[in-house]
């Protein structure tokens, strides 16, 4: 799984990189500071298992702690978008290229107001046109795909009787686009898929930002929320765009407090409402007067910093997936004695069967049953995973 940060230059995407992987990317407030993509680690929480049972577990990826499991997800930041971006301005078509195979997107959105569309310092901008110029890129990058070969991709299905969903799944396959996902697109768009030399350009271009829609799913961070501007810039953007999940998120103030608890000055986890200071004699004034800011006026009104609660909804509701744990029924560590040492992010809705085959080709070829390790109750191959479930797969 990969979740590529999007936005404009100098709206807070490398601090958001930095507060949720702790990797050392340079952050500047100037455009363009990141050229090429970072990658790193983030991670979701959810409650691990290991309470269930009263143990604790050992993960080989990934921490626990106070039996908060932290399960990796691969992030990556590449450099701000601007207007023009699907043209090759400001590099654009490099850094749509690197998006390729990203699952879903974050936009990071500036609720501070204090930059314009190109990253440059201003007051009072309208943040609503940083979210539709976005859109607007990502949409033409996915037509452009399109329209390049449309004249001819558009003839061959006639002549040739060739499936549509099939052509543009081929067509399209660079972007991580497979035939199920444009048959979901071509239920939602009505358009003749028998006659597709008949087609507009506003057709063609609705097809492919329902296809862009569906396929990089998109959720919007607003970040620095703790800014003047930013509960007023905050209610216009969810008026203004009901479709998308918006959260409101500090990644200076995540940041600090995971590099605070790093350094062991403080007991943070990250996602919580409130942070424990260890030694507040080793604190100096300049850090008691940031913990005491993000405390006051980030985690007292919004309940956490954001970052967390915007890598679980992208991951557990725009996605859709699930975690679910191998374990065995007598025995829940590995040959080495690490207590549940593994967790696996998979689609809603994976059956035994999947899970065997996400372990191991070797399991799903040769799978016989699986067994539900908190009720030991045998289950089949067709029997539908939930979150959170400990299984145990059995083979022939």
């Amino acid at each position: 799984m990969l979740i590529g940060l999007v936005g404009k230059p100098s709206s807070g995407k490398s601090t958001f990189f930095k507060a949720a992987t702790l990797a050392e990317v340079e952050i500047a407030s100037y455009p363009f500071t990141t050229i090429k993509p970072n990658h790193g680690v983030g991670y979701v929480r959810i409650d691990c298992i290991d309470k269930d049972f009263n143990e604790q577990c050992n993960p080989r990826e990934g921490y626990c702690i106070n039996h908060q499991r932290f399960v990796p997800v691969e992030l990556m930041d590449v450099a701000g978008l601007v207007p023009g971006a699907s043209e090759g301005k400001g590099l654009g078509n490099q850094f749509l290229d690197d998006l390729r195979q990203a699952n879903a997107f974050i936009q990071i959105v500036d609720l501070s107001g204090k930059t314009n569309e190109q990253g440059q310092n201003a007051e009072n901008t309208d943040i609503r046109n940083d979210i539709k110029f976005l859109e607007k890129e990502l949409d033409l990058w996915f037509s452009n795909i399109l329209k390049k070969v449309w004249k001819t991709f558009a003839k061959s299905i006639e002549t040739s009787k060739s499936k549509f969903s099939e052509q543009i799944a081929t067509q399209f396959s660079g972007l991580k686009i497979d035939e199920n996902l444009v048959k979901e697109v071509m239920l939602k768009v009505k358009l003749d898929y028998e006659k597709p030399t008949s087609w507009t350009e506003e057709e063609v271009f609705g097809f492919a930002r329902k296809l862009r829609q569906i396929s990089k799913p998109m959720i919007i961070a607003a970040n620095k929320c703790d800014t003047p501007k930013a509960k007023e810039n905050l209610e216009i953007i969810k008026n203004e765009f009901p479709e998308y999940p918006i959260i409101p998120c500090s990644s200076e103030a995540e940041l600090a407090l995971r590099e605070a608890h790093k350094d062991k000055l403080i007991e943070y986890i990250s996602g919580d409402k409130e942070f424990k200071i260890l030694e507040k004699e080793k604190l100096n004034d300049k850090q008691k007067t940031a913990l005491d800011f993000v405390q006051k006026n980030v985690l007292d009104i919004y309940n956490s910093t954001g970052i967390q609660n915007v890598l679980n909804k992208t991951v557990f509701e725009l996605l859709n997936y699930i975690a679910i744990f191998p374990a065995g029924v007598n025995k829940l560590a590995d040959s080495k004695g690490n207590v549940l040492p593994d967790c696996f992010l998979v689609p809603a809705g994976s059956t035994a069967l999947d899970f065997a085959y996400k372990l191991h080709s070797d399991f799903g070829d040769n799978f016989a049953r699986a067994t539900d390790v908190k009720t030991k109750k045998s289950i089949g191959k067709d029997h539908e995973l939930k979150h959170r479930d400990a299984i145990e797969i059995h083979t022939n």
